[in-house]
């Protein structure tokens, strides 16, 4: 499952980067919860929640079905 989470994670990460930002996998529990790190320009923007939620938590579930959520720490 993480090879499968770092796939879909490289394919957001050109957008993120475009912004000054980039995102870090930090693990993955076992009841499908993926703990992502916002870095750079993503990590104090106050926008930065709903990119989690609607950017990479809506594309990691499309690309890796096990994914029940994703949260920043």
């Amino acid at each position: 499952m993480k090879e499968k989470v770092e796939a879909a994670l490289n394919k957001i990460r050109p957008q993120l980067q475009m912004d000054g930002g980039d995102v870090e996998l930090v693990g993955i529990e076992g009841d499908g919860v993926v703990k992502v790190r916002l870095k750079g320009a993503c990590g104090g923007c106050p926008m930065s929640q709903m990119t989690l939620k609607m950017g990479i938590e809506r594309i990691l579930k499309k690309e890796v079905p096990e994914v029940k959520e994703v949260v920043s720490i």
